[in-house]
């Protein structure tokens, strides 16, 4: 009986340790392991560069459409790009002109 009793008291006094380092266990798995954790740092970093070169090619076209809307702006609308849009969504053509589509 007294042995029981000793091997109670010493299952008491190494429960609080040991449930120290598995939940010490558990935070570290998860800080390496995790969906934050350092094994994913790889995963954002290539999200990351993927993001800036989405948003690369949309600076990209941006800067295209505004050089588009620059040229029919009505204070100094460029005239070859006026005649172009007025072709294109008027579908007016001479007979003799040859059109050249670029893309």
């Amino acid at each position: 009986m007294a042995q029981i009793a000793k091997l109670r008291s010493l299952l008491m006094s190494a429960f609080g340790p040991a449930l120290a380092i598995v939940l010490l266990a558990l935070f570290a798995g998860y800080a390496v392991l995790g969906s934050n954790g350092i094994l994913a740092w790889g995963d954002y970093s290539r999200a990351l560069e993927e993001r800036r070169d989405d948003l690369a090619k949309v600076r990209a076209e941006r800067d295209r459409l505004k050089n588009r809307v620059d040229l029919v702006d009505p204070r100094r609308a460029d005239p070859d790009m006026v005649d172009e849009l007025v072709r294109r969504e008027l579908n007016v053509g001479h007979p003799d002109e040859v059109i050249v589509p670029l893309r």
